[in-house]
């Protein structure tokens, strides 16, 4: 493919090359007659073009826009939009009843200071209203399924092409790090996303005739990037599927891989182990996976009982050899993809690193991750000083600008792996939870619930654990079960995770002498020690858990 001075370029090329073709095919829900809305390439760069016209009419070049939008065609029109105007995209989750995602978008607003907002009809009031409330009742919303073709303004054939934007100018600031009070940005430019398509194109095996799906969140890097940008920079087909009904669904998962006809996808290793448990002979006899070419176990640590159950137990539904590839995803900062004997990755420098002596380690040596290239990030928005080190660290045999990753992994076959978390982030069911908002979550959930803490049984990853502790449990050991269900519903519906283990305790476990709560870390050691007393433990289905120290 050419070359080009920025995505929207390219995005823009595709239109003319394949007019007809599907650009994205959004599954809105999880049964068999979930309605499907399509839209071409001719018509996806019409609606963009409009959303653009009216960006360039505000002056929206280089400037901020927030996106706040449900993941199906008019989020993907609200950003191909701000890339054709020249604006920097701020991608956030459309409003929903989660308080923890209405302050992280409360704060990313303030952060990257925005000047415009896009959304949709349905969410346009409660946007405006989450951004009154934090001073920000100026900003000026549109929204984006409200546009039609005759409301582009008359000077708008003179903005069909482009606006002039080189690779380093800001395309997007992806806010996948940081707990909600204090979300970071990573700055991607035009460059970065470009080099990114090529990556991604060797990782996964892509290309024109690539219906490209998942679940994967369109606010965060992978989804947005992996699964809807590069299948658009390709000429292909994003195939869009709703995150909490499919992510929740491994069967309902399946059946749209093969209803759709998906070619590439990218999930973690949690969600390719719970489909291959429910995949029973009835549900394969009726799914056609001959279709799918590759698909990256990334996203979490790989399970090596995953990579030989899935692949055998979906054979039946027609699945080939090799479809089931192990990888890794980055988390932030480099939307590139490793995967497992596909060979060096172009736009990307990996080194696995003793995190304490910055020494390379050989394959197979465990360590932390570290990446630079053309497609990697050079920092986050604002330039905050305690991350600066984050963007350029320095290996020990002297090579620097490094971006280190946080994560625990290891070198294998020309490929990456994920092991574990160094920083205090928790990856569960292949989302990254910030464990101080979870567990800020539950203390304003009010009496009896006092502090908790949070943490996994792996290392930052594996299955969710919740220490939570109980005022006033004396003569109420009745009403614990009830508790412990209203705890798990509440941190499902507020962060989309599954709780592994719950278990209830008397106050001072979590927040012991001088109202100090205790280190995370040392009450998984005592956890994993089964030293732990509890008033009411419960454990989902899954590696046996430890022993618990018993009535408290």
């Amino acid at each position: 493919m050419t070359r080009y001075a920025n995505l929207a370029e390219a995005l823009k090329e595709r239109a003319l090359q394949r007019p007809s073709h599907d650009a994205l095919v959004h599954q809105a829900g999880s049964g068999a007659a979930a309605p499907v809305q399509r839209l071409s390439y001719v018509e996806l760069d019409a609606r963009a073009t409009i959303v653009s016209a009216w960006l360039r009419a505000r002056d929206a070049g280089g400037r901020r826009v927030l996106i706040a939008m449900d993941p199906g065609p008019y989020a993907a029109v609200a950003l191909l939009g701000c890339l054709h105007a020249g604006a920097v995209a701020v991608p956030v989750p459309a409003p929903s009843d989660s308080r923890t995602d209405a302050e992280r978008t409360a704060a990313i607003a303030r952060d990257a200071a925005v000047d415009l907002v896009l959304t949709e009809t349905a969410h346009a009031t409660e946007t405006s209203r989450r951004l009154s409330l934090v001073g920000r009742a100026d900003l000026t919303c549109l929204a984006v399924d409200g546009l039609r073709p005759d409301s582009r303004p008359q000077h708008a054939r003179e903005t069909q092409a482009p606006a002039r934007t080189g690779p380093d100018n800001l395309a997007l600031l992806a806010y996948d790090s940081g707990p909600a009070t204090a979300p970071r940005g990573a700055r991607l430019t035009h460059g970065n996303l470009l080099t990114a398509m090529v990556a991604l194109r060797r990782a996964l095996g892509s290309g024109r005739r690539s219906r490209i799906g998942g679940w994967l969140p369109r606010h965060h890097t992978p989804g947005l990037v992996g699964q809807l940008l590069h299948p658009l920079w390709l000429g292909a087909t994003a195939v869009t599927l709703p995150v909490h009904a499919l992510r929740a669904d491994p069967a309902a998962w399946l059946r749209a891989v093969s209803h759709h006809r998906i070619t590439e996808t990218v999930a973690p290793d949690t969600l390719y182990a719970r489909s291959a448990a429910v995949a029973t002979d009835e549900l394969l006899a009726g799914l056609d996976l001959s279709h799918w070419r590759t698909a990256l176990n990334a996203g979490e640590p790989v399970s090596a009982a995953t990579m030989a159950t899935f692949p055998r137990r979906c054979a039946a539904a027609g699945l080939r050899t090799g479809t089931l590839v192990a990888g890794y995803v980055p988390a932030e900062g480099a939307p590139v993809l490793f995967a497992t004997g596909r060979g060096t990755v172009p736009g990307a420098d990996a080194a696995v690193v003793d995190p304490l002596t910055a020494r390379r380690l050989p394959d197979g040596a465990t360590g932390e991750i570290w990446l630079r290239g053309p497609a990697v990030t050079t920092g986050h928005w604002g330039g905050p000083p305690d991350t600066a080190p984050l963007f350029a660290a320095r290996a020990a045999e002297g090579a620097g600008g490094f971006l280190r990753t946080g994560d625990l992994g290891l070198a294998v076959d020309g490929g990456l792996r994920m092991a574990g978390r160094l920083r205090d982030t928790l990856l569960v069911d292949g989302l990254t939870l910030h464990p101080q908002d979870v567990e800020r979550e539950l203390l304003c959930r009010g009496r009896p619930l006092g502090s908790a803490r949070v943490f996994c049984d792996g290392l930052g990853t594996g299955r969710l654990v919740v220490v939570q502790e109980v005022r006033a449990a004396g003569g109420a050991r009745t009403r614990l079960p009830l508790l412990a269900a209203r705890i798990r519903a509440g941190v499902a519906e507020e962060f989309g995770v599954s709780t592994g283990a719950l278990l209830l305790v008397r106050p001072g476990t979590v927040r012991g002498v001088g109202a100090v709560k205790v280190r995370r870390s040392l009450l998984r050691e005592r956890y994993l020690r089964g030293e732990l007393r509890a008033l009411h433990a419960e454990f989902a289905p899954g590696p046996a858990e430890p022993a618990c120290g018993g009535a408290a």
